[in-house]
């Protein structure tokens, strides 16, 4: 028996050892748990606050980049749109030069046309001339005093050819080409051909005295200059 109560006794002994030993050990075992269970949710809102400033970091950024974005499309937008207007400048001046151009050369060759027109008959009004000369000189040769009824073929044919000279001055006029008898006129170097200079008394000098060869001009434009004696100063 004594060997049992000794054995209790050492029992008791152990078990309140152990039971000191829990008391000291469970604040430090606290202390060692206490980290573990409060940890997760400070590190989850670490993790969602990194989270949410790296979102927000890149949405600043996806908005600046937005925000810088309008500012040199503007700019590119601009500056196309100066080109376009340069390039639009310089195409409406080049129209209106190539109008300008158009139009002075319609009018040239409008104007062309027309003077080949008026003056195409030239050459031909010249040949005439000639025959208009012959013409008058033949008139001017018939003596006035042979014209009777006693001597009818010359009357015959001298009224002839006076109706000859009148009509054939009458298509010259038809088609703009006038006659040139400058006798008493003034002296015109653009209409008239000086043959000689003579002082005439009761003239003023300058002027033309005599007709050697009238002249003609074909639609205000000197065909033939008329050949004139002029008078000079005594």
């Amino acid at each position: 028996m004594p060997s049992t109560c000794a054995v209790l006794a050492r029992v008791a002994v152990m078990a309140a050892r152990c039971v000191s030993l829990l008391r000291r050990s469970l604040p430090a075992l606290a202390l060692s748990l206490r980290p573990q269970t409060r940890p997760a949710p400070r590190l989850l809102c670490t993790a969602a606050k990194q989270k949410n400033n790296g979102q927000s970091l890149e949405e600043d950024a996806g908005h600046s980049e937005q925000k810088a974005d309008p500012p040199s499309t503007e700019k590119t937008l601009l500056e196309e749109k100066a080109k376009l207007e340069e390039q639009l400048k310089e195409a409406t001046e080049k129209y209106k030069r190539a109008l300008a151009d158009t139009e002075n050369l319609r009018q040239r060759t409008q104007k062309l046309v027309e003077e080949a027109k008026l003056y195409g008959i030239q050459a031909f009004c010249k040949d005439l001339l000639e025959v208009a000369d012959v013409l008058e000189k033949a008139t001017q040769s018939v003596p006035k005093e042979e014209i009777s009824e006693g001597n009818p073929h010359l009357k015959n044919l001298y009224e002839g050819l006076v109706m000859t000279e009148v009509q054939i001055q009458k298509v010259f006029t038809k088609h703009g080409l006038l006659r040139l008898d400058p006798v008493g006129a003034k002296f015109d170097p653009y209409e008239h051909e000086a043959l000689f200079h003579t002082p005439v008394e009761g003239k003023e000098p300058g002027t033309v005295a005599l007709v050697n060869k009238v002249g003609y001009k074909l639609h205000g434009r000197t065909l033939r200059p008329a050949l004139v004696g002029v008078v000079k100063g005594a």
